[in-house]
């Protein structure tokens, strides 16, 4: 019965991932020097196929940008010599590269974007759990020769190019130019863009002045634009409406069976987690050697400037809870398909 119920969950999960929503890039957090899948600093050339076997140490698979950011001292741990961590790192350009192999048992534990996480929660009938939010907001309104914009008022009659329609960028900025009194849809006019390279591309050209852009490509434009500065934080802008929740773009997220098997290491991931994530944040200049190091961003110095904008956390427990649920409340409301159709059960949030 219960490899029948294996199977079926992996059955689901493939007919989910063409509804799984954006790739990492689409949610207005990968590098623009994004490259390929690759295996980080591990002895072995490939995650294992099959189920989860004691005899293998767990496989931890995150995107190259902000969520895997925090990651980067776990990931010098398990690269030192005589190295006794459980760990292995697997490091991709899009979610979707990194589902299948959650599937498969080739991935244990996945570093994605928070509404994927609540679509595949109900896709696999609560066959995922979240562990902990590990990426808050990384969106930026940014003006290009210009200091018109202060507040979000500010953007009524205004035209703002951004990418990421049908995500977390747009449901974000709708959200918030509701909360302060404009009409999405009349009183702003948004030139939709396929990648958040083509707005830099508008604003370097001369044909936008507002783009909505999310870190590090905030870092990225600023080095190319001289003019360019950060008008709205909408991580800050969420914040100050109070409510309780959180804008938030990543999320770690576990397999059930993980959960209920071998708990022991979900809750040592996590500690090891916590403490990675408070020296990246602490460290900012050698946890941006180690940044580049692992391919995450190719510059140390555009690492170092963007980790501090990347709001990197480990949020775990009540608090996790508190602000993911308030957070996907918000996209429900504003699209249900965004989280799935329906909101996820208690049961998503681990040690809530």
């Amino acid at each position: 019965m219960k490899a029948l119920k294996t199977l079926a969950l992996a059955l689901a999960l493939l007919l989910a991932l063409s509804a799984c929503g954006p790739s990492e890039t689409e949610a207005g957090s990968a590098p623009p020097e994004e490259a390929g899948a690759q295996d980080v600093q591990t002895e072995d050339s490939a995650p294992p196929e099959g189920a989860l076997d004691e005899a293998y140490p767990l496989w931890v698979g995150a995107l190259k940008g902000p969520t895997a950011m925090g990651l980067v001292k776990m990931m010098e741990r398990r690269g030192a010599a005589a190295s006794t961590s459980p760990w292995n790192f697997h490091l991709a350009g899009s979610a979707d590269e990194l589902t299948p192999r959650l599937i498969k048992g080739e991935l244990d534990i996945i570093c994605v974007p928070a509404n994927l996480a609540a679509v595949l929660y109900n896709k696999t009938g609560g066959g995922i759990v979240t562990l902990a939010v590990n990426t808050l907001g990384v969106l930026y309104i940014v003006e290009n020769g210009g200091e018109a914009i202060q507040s979000m008022a500010d953007l009524k009659g205004r035209t703002i190019v951004a990418a990421g329609k049908g995500s977390t960028p747009e449901f974000g900025l709708r959200y918030l130019l509701e909360q302060n009194g404009l009409d999405p849809d009349k009183d702003v006019a948004v030139d939709w863009k396929s990648e958040h390279a083509e707005c830099v591309a508008a604003l370097a050209a001369g044909t936008a002045d507002l783009a909505l852009l999310p870190q590090p490509f905030v870092t990225v434009a600023q080095g190319k634009l001289e003019n360019l500065r950060v008008a709205l934080d909408l991580t800050a802008e969420w914040d100050a409406l109070g409510g309780g929740s959180a804008m938030i773009t990543g999320v770690a997220v576990a397999r059930r069976d993980l959960v209920e098997e071998r708990p022991e290491l979900v809750d040592e991931f996590l500690r090891e987690y916590a403490v990675s994530v408070d020296w990246v944040n602490g460290n900012t200049a050698e946890a941006a050697e180690l940044v580049a190091a692992n391919g995450i961003i190719e510059s140390p110095a555009i690492a170092e400037k963007a980790l501090p904008q990347c709001n990197i956390v480990c949020l775990t427990g009540q608090e996790m809870s508190g602000k993911l649920s308030g957070y996907l409340q918000v996209l429900a409301e504003a699209n249900p398909d965004s989280v799935g159709g329906v909101l996820p059960r208690d049961d998503f949030y681990y040690g809530a």
